[in-house]
C-alpha cells in the first residue's frame, strides 16, 4: 500500500521530504510518495466556452442587452493553465498507483487549498481507496510529522466542506465579472473597469476618504480653558465655541486644581498583526504590497517567518513553547533589549488552543543578522522581519503601566483634565505599531499642576485622515471585508495592473483614472456595498455545512446584476460620462492571452470583418485599405493589437501599426506641439526650414516653458518612436 502526498508547491514538498525522508520512502511503516503542484493548475474557462453553441455570442459580447448571465447556462468546466502541462503529468503519473491520497496544500480560511487540490486531482481521474488530510501550522519538520500522526480522513471531493465551500466562492467570483462588464460599457474610458467584491470595497473607501479629506476647511473656532504649569490642559466640554477671538468672554481668573482620582492602569500588549497590518508598516517603507507577498513567502519557504495567510492573532501552547528557547537570539538579531523580556509564560490574550497556523510570527529558523536575511532575500527582508519578530515579542514584555490623574478647576469646576503619567513602558518599549497615531490623551511625567490660569484657546476640529495602507486595513477589518492575506493580495492587484485603480506611494493612497470612474459608478450599487464580502463568506460556510443550496445562492446574482446596471447607468450620467459616444462605438470582442479583450472594429474609414477580427486576435498582422483623415487619401495600412498602448498618459489594449511613410522631398508641419496648436504663419515658416520661438508650451505635467521649435527629418534609424517621418526639434536658449 503506498501512500501519496499532495503538496501545493515545490518547496512544500522539499519541506515535506525533509520531514519524513526524501521524496519516497518509508516513514513509520507507511510507504509514501511526495509530489507538488504549482498553486492553481485550472482556472474556469471563459463564459463563452461555459455555455451551448447557440448562447456563444450572446456570453462573449459585453453589451448589457446581454446581462444578466443564467447560471443554469453554465457547464462551469475547467480548463488547465498555461505551461502547467508537465506539472499535472508528474503528479498524475505519480499519484496514479496510490491506494491512498493525502491533501497536504495550504489550510486557507476560504478553503483555497482544497479547491486547487481537488481540482487537480478530480482531472487526473485519480481514484484512490481513501482520501486524507494533512494540517499542519507550519512547514518545519515538527509540525509536518506531527500532521502526519494526525491524519484526517476525507470524504469524496463532492462532500468535502472545503472543497464546496471555495467552489461555490470560485462560481461567485466568475459570476461577478458582469460588473465588470457593466461598468465598462457606461464608462467613458478605453480601458476595462474592474468592478470585484473587494477591489469595489477599497476603491469607495479611498474615494470616501479623499473626498472627505479634500473638501475640508480649517474654519477655526474659539473658546475658554485653562492650563497648569505643568501644561495640563483643562477644558468644558459643553462649553460655547465663537467664530471669533474677540467674542470669547473673559472674566475668568486663575485658580487652583482640585486633583480629583489617581488611580495605576495597565495596558496588555495588542493582538500580534496578521498579512494586512505587516504590509501597511512595511508600506511606509516604500515596499508595495505585492513585494512584500513575494518575499514574505521567500522567508516562509526557508523557515525564516512562519505561514504568511494565517488569520490567527494568537499562537498555540506548542508553538509558544519552540519558540521559547530562541527569544534571546531573535531579540538580539532585531535590537529588543533582551532585559524587558520578562513575560516568559503564555499569556490567555496571545496563546489559545485551535489555532489553525498560529500567528503571524518568526520561523525557526533565526538569522545571523538583518543584513544577512538582505543578502539572502533582498531588500526589504530585515525590515520585514523586524516588524514580525519585535511584534511577537511584545507578549513577552510585560504591561504598559501609567498613572491616570483626573482634577478639575476649583472655581469653575465644569474644566476637567485628565493626564497619563508612564510608569513603565512594558511592551511599549519593544514595538508599537500604533505609536504614530493621533491620539488625544495628554502625557505628562509632572501629572497635574497646582494653579491653572485661563487662556482663550484656538483650534479647528481635526482634517479627516488622508487614506493610507495602514487606515484602508483597519476599515476593511472593521466592516469585516476579506481576510488579512486577501486584502493585501487583492490591493496588490488593484495597484499593480495595466489599469491600476488605486495607486500607493510609501503607504498613501489614491485613485488612479480608471479608479475614479470604478469610484463615480459604484454609489448605491450592489458591488460596491461594503457589505456584500461578508454576506458572501456567510454563504460560504452556509454551503460548506449543507445549509444552502449553491445553485440557489449563485442565481441570485441575476438580481444584483440587472439592478447594478440601471444604478451605474444613472451613476454614469450624474458623473457626466458621455454615455452616447462611447455607445455608438462598435467593438470587436475575443479573448487575448487568456482574458477577455475587446477593441473599436473601425479604424480609419475601415471596419474589420468578422475574418479579421479572428486573425487579429491570434497575433496575425492584418493590411486594411485606410483613409488619411489629413488628405481623404486611401492607403494600404498594416496593423496588430497590442496590450500597452498609450493615449494622453493612459495605457489600453488596441490596434496599432505600420503608419505610412511621410516625404523627405516635402515637409509637413503636424498640427500642434506640446499643447500649442500652430497658426499657418507658423506652420508655413516652419516648412520652410525657419526656426521660430514659441512660448506657453505645457509639458506632461501641465508646466509652462518656452523653446525654439524646427520642423526636422527622422528615420526610423534615429528615432524609431517616430519612424520616418517629419517632427518637431526642440532646442532651448
Amino acid at each position: 500500500m503506498t501512500t501519496g502526498v499532495l503538496c501545493e508547491k515545490p518547496s512544500a514538498a522539499r519541506n515535506f521530504a525533509k520531514a519524513l525522508g526524501g521524496m519516497s520512502g518509508t516513514y513509520k511503516g507507511e510507504q509514501y510518495v511526495i509530489c507538488a503542484l504549482r498553486g492553481h493548475l485550472f482556472e474556469l474557462a471563459p463564459p463563452e466556452k461555459q455555455v451551448p453553441a447557440a448562447l456563444v455570442e450572446q456570453y462573449k459580447s459585453w453589451e448589457l442587452a446581454n446581462l444578466p448571465w443564467d447560471p443554469s447556462h453554465m457547464k462551469w468546466k475547467q480548463q488547465r493553465r498555461k505551461d502547467t502541462t508537465s506539472v499535472f503529468n508528474d503528479m498524475k503519473s505519480t499519484l496514479s498507483k496510490c491506494d491512498k491520497i493525502l491533501i497536504a496544500t495550504d489550510d486557507d480560511p476560504s478553503g483555497e487549498g482544497e479547491l486547487l487540490a481537488w481540482e487537480a486531482l478530480d482531472a487526473a481521474n485519480l481514484r484512490p481507496k481513501t482520501w486524507g488530510r494533512l494540517f499542519f501550522a507550519d512547514e518545519s519538520v515538527k509540525e509536518i510529522q506531527k500532521a502526519w500522526d494526525n491524519q484526517v480522513v476525507l470524504p469524496g471531493m463532492v462532500d468535502d466542506p472545503d472543497y464546496k465551500k471555495a467552489w461555490f466562492r470560485n462560481r461567485w467570483d466568475f459570476l461577478s465579472m458582469q460588473f465588470t462588464r457593466i461598468a465598462t460599457k457606461v464608462s467613458p474610458g478605453r480601458v476595462v473597469v474592474r468592478q470585484g467584491r473587494l477591489k469595489s470595497a477599497m476603491v469607495l473607501l479611498i474615494g470616501d476618504a479623499l473626498k472627505a479629506y479634500n473638501n475640508y476647511k480649517a474654519v477655526p473656532f474659539y473658546e475658554n480653558r485653562f492650563k497648569d504649569e505643568n501644561g495640563v490642559v483643562y477644558s468644558d466640554p459643553d462649553t460655547e465655541r465663537y467664530a471669533t477671538k474677540a467674542e470669547v468672554p473673559g472674566g475668568l481668573h486663575a485658580s487652583a486644581v482640585v486633583h480629583d482620582s489617581t488611580k495605576e492602569k495597565t495596558t496588555a500588549p495588542p493582538k500580534l498583526l496578521d498579512l494586512a497590518g505587516v504590509s501597511a508598516l512595511m508600506s511606509a517603507k516604500g515596499m508595495k504590497p505585492d513585494a512584500v507577498l513575494k518575499l514574505y513567502q521567500r522567508m516562509y519557504e526557508s523557515q525564516v517567518l512562519s505561514y504568511p495567510r494565517t488569520e490567527d492573532h494568537c499562537v498555540t501552547a506548542e508553538q509558544f513553547n519552540e519558540l521559547l528557547p530562541k527569544i534571546n537570539a531573535i531579540a538580539k538579531v532585531v535590537g529588543a533589549d533582551v532585559s524587558m523580556l520578562t513575560h516568559r509564560t503564555p499569556r490567555k490574550t496571545h496563546v489559545k488552543d485551535g489555532m489553525a497556523h498560529g500567528a503571524n510570527r518568526p520561523g525557526p529558523n533565526v538569522p545571523a543578522s538583518l543584513r544577512d536575511l538582505d543578502a539572502k532575500f533582498g531588500a526589504g527582508a530585515g525590515a520585514l522581519y523586524q516588524i514580525i519578530a519585535k511584534n511577537y515579542l511584545t507578549m513577552l514584555a510585560e504591561d504598559y503601566v501609567y498613572e491616570q490623574q483626573k482634577g478639575h478647576v476649583a472655581d469653575y469646576p465644569t474644566y476637567v483634565g485628565t493626564v497619563n503619567i508612564p510608569k513603565s513602558m512594558g511592551w511599549k518599549g519593544i514595538f508599537d505599531a500604533d505609536a504614530d497615531d493621533d491620539s488625544d490623551t495628554q502625557v505628562s511625567k509632572k501629572g497635574l499642576g497646582a494653579k491653572a490660569e485661563p487662556f482663550i484657546h484656538e483650534g479647528v476640529p481635526p482634517r479627516p485622515p488622508y487614506p493610507t495602507q495602514k487606515w484602508l486595513c483597519k476599515q476593511l477589518e472593521r466592516y469585516n471585508v476579506g481576510t488579512g492575506a486577501t486584502r493585501v493580495s487583492v490591493l496588490a492587484d488593484a495597484c499593480g495592473t495595466k489599469y491600476p485603480l488605486i495607486s500607493d506611494t510609501k503607504g498613501k493612497l489614491k485613485l488612479t483614472e480608471v479608479g475614479e470612474m470604478s469610484y463615480a459608478l459604484l454609489p448605491g450599487t450592489n458591488i460596491g456595498d461594503i457589505h456584500l464580502s461578508e454576506r458572501v463568506f456567510k454563504q460560504m460556510d452556509d454551503v460548506a455545512a449543507g445549509k444552502a443550496d449553491p445553485d440557489a445562492l449563485l442565481a441570485e446574482v441575476a438580481k444584483l446584476v440587472r439592478e447594478d446596471i440601471e444604478t451605474m447607468k444613472g451613476n454614469a450620467k450624474k458623473g457626466g460620462f458621455k454615455m452616447a459616444d462611447f455607445a455608438d462605438k462598435e467593438y470587436a470582442e475575443g479573448t487575448w492571452n487568456g482574458e477577455a479583450k475587446r477593441f473599436n472594429r473601425n479604424h480609419r474609414g475601415h471596419r474589420f470583418t468578422d475574418d479579421e477580427v479572428d486573425r487579429l486576435f491570434r497575433g496575425e498582422h492584418v493590411v486594411i485599405s485606410a483613409v488619411s483623415s489629413k488628405t481623404g487619401k486611401p492607403y494600404d495600412w498594416e496593423c496588430w493589437l497590442e496590450d500597452d498602448l498609450e493615449y494622453n498618459g493612459r495605457t489600453y489594449f488596441g490596434v496599432t501599426g505600420d503608419f505610412p511613410k511621410s516625404d523627405e522631398s516635402t515637409p509637413k508641419c503636424p498640427k500642434s506641439c506640446a499643447g500649442h496648436v500652430f497658426t499657418d504663419e507658423e506652420r508655413t515658416q516652419l516648412e520652410s526650414g525657419c526656426t521660430i520661438r514659441v512660448e506657453g508650451l505645457k509639458s506632461r505635467k501641465g508646466t509652462e516653458f518656452g523653446a525654439n521649435l524646427k520642423l526636422v527629418w527622422k528615420t526610423k534609424d534615429e528615432d524609431p518612436k517616430w519612424g520616418d517621418n517629419w517632427v518637431i526639434d526642440m532646442s532651448f536658449d
